[in-house]
Formats: structure tokens, C-alpha cells, sequence
């Protein structure tokens, strides 16, 4: 495989970022994922946390060299992921369960699969013109769904960012998986949390990953997604990918051919304190990697 490849994940104006971005790749398939986390100090990352890292765990115990069934491997994986975050809160003696949103992608034999729950989005372009993308699960969404409201009106909605479905919580997620798409050279894969698709429009989005280099695009909807969000702007995160032969190359390429069979490569963005007058020490830190690692061995061993 041969693919470039960039993930960004900014605290915008918030207090803590909790979003979570990763990927994994394997010599002949490529994860990758990313959640945005919900509710209270700390319990909101914690949960975005749990869920990248128990889909890369997942990928690197299967994915030898491949996966035998990507499709259901991103099904039941999100769902492991769900269960960790719960048996957390549980051990925890958390007074509300945190939860937390995920889109994840699977590349193996040139084929894009991908599975969502909630409203962090994937989209797929070919040379310019958007393929595919996933649907928010939202009540407003499907307002638009259902042609009550346009997207327009969508985007000012007070309710616009209320979630219908997530992972952590007492009602199982209904992971949403898209039937696979077969991936051509320069095909580009974004993949990315409401703080930049509510600050940057599809049009936009795709004009900049087509007229600059993948880096150069990642840092523009990054730097305009900030900017528009201001002061009280959320956490922005995406991961992006131009699959094969990009149509600008870039130096970051990657080959997998230098892997061996049972190699996996993974980047993660992992947690760090916390800003203002909430920060938690290192040692604080220390222990919730401890415990979510604990959660996440309890719910691979089912």
C-alpha cells in the first residue's frame, strides 16, 4: 500500500481538547479514527480515549497481515469500544457514564469501509467531487433528512449539536456502516470532528484539499476552522488521506512494503493535562491511562 497521510487535533477555545485522532496501519491495511468526547471534566476524553485506543488495539491483534472481514472488524470493534467505556465508569463509580462520538475507516485491497456513530464525519473525494460522506446522527439531521429544514437553516439550529447516538451510555450504539467504496489514485479521505465541519462548508473543504498539497490543506481547514470558531470555538480534529499516487507528491509519502508481516505502525495523539485552572497533574494523567488501559484489556479478553 501507498498512501500520505496526516492527522491535527487543536483545543480550540475550550478548556481541554477532548477529541481523540489515530491511525494504524498493518503491510496491506490501513485504520483510521476519530472520536470527539462528551460530558464533564476529564470523562469526556476519557472516553474518546477508550474508543481510538480499543479500535487500534483491535486492528493490531488482527490486522496480521490483514483483516479478514474489515466490515465487521469496524462493527464489532466500536462496539468493544462502547462497553469499555461503560465497564470504566462502572470501576470508576463515575456518577454519569461519559460518551463520546467515532467515525472509523478501514483501506485494505484499494477499498475504503467505514462505520459512525453520531455526528464526526467522514468524507470522500475524488478529484475534487465529493463521492461519498457519512450522515450526522442527530435529531436535526434528520429534520434535513426529511426535508423539514434545509441545511442552511441546519447549520443555526439550537439543537444542531445534540447527538441521537453515541458510544458510552445505557442504549447500545447503532454503529452505521456504508457499503464499501473501491479507492482509485488520488482519491482523498477526510475524516473529522463538528469543530471543523461546522466552521468550513463541503464546498470549501473540498476546494482546499484539491488545490494544495495534503499538509498544506490539513493546516488551512485547521487555521480557518479555529478562526471562524473564535474564543468559544470547539475542539477541531481531523485526520486526512490521499490514497496511492497523490496528484501533488509529497515526501511524507508512506510505503508499507518495509513492514514485515505481522508489523503495525500507530500514531495516537495521547492525553495530556489539561489547561486552566482544571488542569490535573502528570500523575493524575498517569492514572487514567492506567485505568482506561484496564478497561480496554477487560472488554478485548470477552
Amino acid at each position: 500500500m501507498k498512501f500520505t497521510i496526516y492527522q491535527a487535533s487543536r483545543q480550540g477555545g475550550r478548556k481541554n481538547n477532548q477529541d481523540r485522532v489515530a491511525y494504524s496501519y498493518s503491510r496491506e491495511a490501513l485504520l483510521m479514527v476519530v472520536a470527539d468526547g462528551m460530558g464533564g471534566h476529564m470523562h469526556g476524553e476519557i472516553a474518546a480515549q477508550i474508543a481510538v485506543q480499543t479500535l487500534t488495539d483491535q486492528f493490531q491483534k488482527m490486522a496480521k497481515p490483514r483483516l479478514d472481514d474489515p466490515m465487521a472488524f469496524l462493527a464489532d470493534a466500536t462496539t468493544r469500544a462502547h462497553y469499555a467505556i461503560n465497564d470504566y465508569a462502572v470501576e470508576q463509580e463515575l456518577l454519569e457514564i461519559p460518551h463520546t462520538t467515532s467515525v472509523a475507516a478501514v483501506i485494505q485491497d484499494n477499498t475504503a469501509y467505514w462505520a459512525h456513530v453520531g455526528d464526526s464525519r467522514l468524507y470522500l473525494f475524488s478529484d475534487g467531487s465529493l463521492l461519498a460522506r457519512t450522515e450526522d446522527h442527530t435529531a436535526v439531521a434528520q429534520l434535513v433528512r426529511n426535508g423539514i429544514i434545509s441545511e442552511e437553516e441546519a447549520g443555526t439550529h439550537p439543537e444542531r449539536n445534540k447527538v441521537s447516538n453515541c458510544l458510552g451510555g445505557y442504549v447500545p450504539p447503532q454503529v452505521e456502516c456504508n457499503a464499501p467504496i473501491p479507492l482509485h489514485d488520488a482519491d482523498t479521505m477526510l475524516l473529522c470532528t463538528d469543530g471543523i465541519w461546522g466552521m468550513i462548508s463541503m464546498p470549501e473543504i473540498s476546494a482546499l484539499l484539491h488545490a494544495y498539497t495534503l499538509e498544506d490543506a490539513v493546516r488551512h481547514l485547521m487555521d480557518h476552522a479555529e478562526f471562524r470558531g473564535g474564543e468559544h470555538g470547539d475542539n477541531l480534529s481531523l485526520i486526512a488521506m490521499t490514497w496511492g499516487e497523490a496528484r501533488m507528491p509529497s515526501k511524507d509519502s508512506i510505503s508499507t512494503l518495509a513492514l514485515p508481516d505481522g508489523g503495525v505502525t500507530t500514531q495516537i495523539n495521547a492525553m495530556s493535562p489539561l489547561s486552566g485552572s482544571q488542569a490535573v497533574s502528570d500523575d493524575e494523567i498517569e492514572r487514567a491511562i492506567a485505568e482506561i488501559q484496564q478497561a480496554i484489556q477487560k472488554i478485548s479478553a470477552k
